[in-house]
Parts: C-alpha cells; structure tokens; sequence
C-alpha cells in the first residue's frame, strides 16, 4: 500500500519545502483539494522540488472547468514532473456547481464521463497530432492548430481518478477512471459491499479490468499517545464526520450502516444553524465505522491492515502532518517500520 499525504493549506511560497519534507519522510504522493485555493497550482512547486513523489489533486471540481483548460492544467504539470501528476477530478453538490462556480450540473454521473473522455480526447491531439473530433452530449473538442497545440510529452499516460460516495458515481469512475477517490465518509464494509461491486459494474460496461482501478483512500485518524491527546482528535473528527453527514449525499452511506435519521436530524441541524449541537448528533458507533484509532506507532500497521486484500491501494490520513512533525516518527509510519 501506498502511503500519501494532504497538502496543508499554506502559501504558495511555502510549498516547495513543505513538498520536500514530505518526501523526506517517505510519504509515497502528495494531494491538493479545491477548497480555498486553486487545485492545481500548488502543484507546479511541489513538482519542481521533489523527484519521486506522485502529485495529484484531490479533488478538482471538474465541472468548474472545461474539459480542455482541464487537460492543458494537467499536462503542463505532467511535463513538469517529469510523468508524476494523477488528475482527480470530482463533480461537488449541485448548489456549489450552480451557485457559486456559476455552471451546469444536470445528469452529473453521465456529463463527467464524457467530460473524462474529451480531456483524453485533448491528450491524443497533443501527443499525436491527430485531428479533433470530439462531439459528445454536453462536451465537445473539434477544432485546433499547430499555434494552440500543447505538443507531445515523454509521459504522455496521466492517470485520472474520479471522486465519489454513491453507487452511480462508482459506475462512472468504473467505466472510465484509472483509479477512484474515495470520501472519508466510508468504511471497509461499505467499500467491499458497495463501491467495489459498482465500480465492476461501470468496468464492465466498456469490457475493463476493475482489479486495475485504483483506490484512494483518506482516513480519519485519533491518534495519540494519551486520553487527552486522542479525545481532542475525537472532537475534532466527530465535527467533521458531523459536517459531511448532513449533507445529503452522504446519505446512503448512513443508511447502509442503520444511520439514515442521524444523517436527517444532522440536515435539520445544519439548516438551523445549530452548528454547536451536531457533533453530539454522531453516535459513537458511526465514529468508530468511519475512524482509525490507536497511538500514533500503531497508525501504519492498522492503515494497512484496514485495507488489506486489495480493498484500498493508497490510503492518506485526513489530517495534514504536523509542522513540527518528528521526520524518524513519521518517516516509521509510512513505510511500516
């Protein structure tokens, strides 16, 4: 199992060394999120001032963007990593999409896949020059010149990995993903029961090997080596999981573990604007379905035991490596020592 970390949300000028600590400590990929930044920005220092680490987003809203500045953002940075970058992509809820990146949303499982699509259709003119002829439902790439081409790339295969909870959006990333970015908002029972049958199915629908597809998977952590120092974590985790249940797109994953009216009351909450309250709202057994916990030298061995069999292929914790981080602790972590 590979091990990955999240980038911290820090400056821009602070990247390149945050990037090279990481790699220092062994850590196997390096992830960014579109949450208060640009995705993929931090990734062009974190390119340049490493040489092993993979580089990926996690996620870009693909629906934030065209298909073609998408593709060109993720093949500058291929070239400039030298054939590290993963391009993961998700869909976000439709309020954020309509609301506040002032895009369409309709049939979002079927307008992602083709939008998948015509950014490998992007890809194949710039490595090989061949003539645009992308026309799809929502999506379309017909037309380019030698003064707009990109050019090739000495590693022109860029792994795309798509996001998703629900079984449709599992079907998506199996019928077109490299690889698939699971939500914190699971568990191994729900990623055996659930996404892994639905990302066969979506494989199968274009003859594809689903054992080749490659799951990502962030984790809540409470770690520590004391009561107090774990029951901070605890706090902390329990607000998030609280967040992400009241959004009703986590509900049929609440209800695949008997927790639908939590994920209802937790809506209520949010609409309210009882925020203080929620966190009481999470029955400790949905924590501990959704939580990695121990002392922080037992983390590593129980991250790879937890996704054991090929349940998961890479695995980061949700929480970002400390500043002050010990390197030799960490270090021991990511590569099970």
């Amino acid at each position: 199992m590979k091990i990955d970390a999240p980038l911290r949300d820090i400056p821009l000028g602070h990247v390149a060394d945050e990037a090279r600590r990481y790699e220092r400590m062994g850590f196997d990929g390096l992830w960014t999120f579109e949450t208060r930044a640009d995705p993929f920005l931090a990734l062009l220092p974190a390119a340049l001032a490493t040489e092993r680490m993979s580089i990926g987003t996690n996620i870009a809203v693909a629906f934030a963007r065209s298909p073609y500045a998408t593709a060109v953002s993720a093949w500058d940075l291929q070239k400039a990593s030298g054939g590290r970058m993963i391009l993961g992509l998700g869909t976000q809820v439709r309020p954020h999409v309509e609301r506040r990146f002032s895009m369409p949303f309709e049939h979002p499982a079927a307008r992602v896949t083709e939008f998948i699509d015509c950014v490998r259709a992007v890809w194949d003119t710039f490595q090989s020059g061949a003539r645009p002829g992308f026309k799809g439902r929502f999506y379309q790439f017909t037309l380019m010149n030698d003064f707009f081409n990109a050019g090739p790339c000495d590693h022109p295969h860029i792994p795309i990995f798509l996001a998703g909870v629900n079984e449709r959006m599992c079907r998506a990333a199996g019928e077109v993903a490299d690889g698939f970015h699971l939500h914190p908002m699971h568990s191994p029972g729900y990623l055996r029961d659930v996404i892994h049958p639905a990302l066969a199915e979506g494989a199968a629908l274009r003859s594809r090997d689903a054992a080749q597809i490659v799951v990502h998977a962030p984790v809540f952590v409470v770690y520590g080596d004391s009561e107090a120092e774990r029951s901070r974590m605890e706090q902390s985790v329990r607000a998030q999981v609280a967040f992400y249940g009241s959004t009703p797109s986590y509900r049929s994953f609440l209800a695949y573990h008997g927790f639908e009216e939590v994920g209802k009351a937790l809506s209520v909450a949010m609409r309210n604007g009882e925020i203080a309250t929620m966190p009481s709202l999470v029955p400790d057994a949905l924590l501990e379905a959704v939580t990695l916990s121990g002392t922080f030298a037992e983390i590593g061995a129980a991250l790879r035991q937890r996704y054991a069999g090929g349940l998961a292929h890479r695995a980061s914790l949700y929480v970002p490596v400390p500043k002050d981080a010990d390197e030799e602790a960490w270090s021991a972590l990511t590569q099970g020592t």
